[in-house]
């Protein structure tokens, strides 16, 4: 795939998420890995309208190189980046369901979400909450830092999920499958709920190597 095609995907994915609710106003950002750096949604903008030509372009060190000015949140991405060199795009959401569960004071910080699903397990597997930071607070990075090299996906505690990917799609479907677990864990809270058991968790990691 090429620069363009890249653009354009992630416009039409940006807009997907946008029209089914999983981001809205200006809130969420993405970005992806080409071969002279990555690109990255501007600050302001909304995922449902994004202008592919308008995209911003960083070079490998996260300059600023070309397009409109890059979200604030950069750093995030460039964490996940950094410590997960098979990362090749990195999706941020302030999705409800997973902003409503890194609120509550009686979760696993550990490991957020049980394994309801085989495809979350698959997808996600573990989630660990990274504490409360204001956005754009570097402390913010240096607690992504820490647990990026060793989770793919994270949690901001009163925020939303980090999510890195191989591709794209990869990194979406992940995101869109944590919001997902995020909103049946709501619905099944303090209900009588059957979760994976270890066996069943070892043997989807066996089959389904991320």
């Amino acid at each position: 795939m090429n620069e363009n095609q890249l653009r354009d995907q992630i416009v039409r994915l940006a807009k997907s998420m946008f029209e089914r609710g999983l981001t809205f106003g200006s809130s969420g950002n993405i970005s992806a890995r080409v071969d002279d750096g990555w690109l990255m949604t501007p600050t302001g903008s909304t995922m449902g309208t994004l202008d592919p030509a308008k995209i911003s372009k960083l070079d490998n060190d996260g300059a600023h190189i070309l397009g409109d000015k890059p979200t604030k949140e950069i750093f995030l991405h460039q964490v996940m980046y950094e410590q997960r060199p098979g990362t090749g795009a990195v999706v941020h959401l302030h999705s409800t369901h997973s902003v409503a569960v890194s609120c509550l004071s009686d979760i696993n910080k550990k490991n957020v979400l049980p394994p309801i699903t085989a495809y979350y397990v698959m997808k996600i597997g573990t989630l660990p909450l990274i504490p409360y930071f204001p956005p754009g607070d570097l402390d913010l990075a240096k607690a992504v830092r820490e647990m990026a090299s060793d989770h793919h996906a994270l949690l901001l505690a009163n925020h939303g999920p980090v999510v890195a990917g191989k591709s794209l799609e990869d990194a979406v479907y992940a995101i869109e499958e944590l919001e997902e677990t995020a909103k049946l864990f709501l619905m099944l809270k303090n209900m009588n709920t059957s979760f994976l058991d270890d066996a069943q968790i070892n043997d989807l990691k066996s089959r389904f190597p991320t």
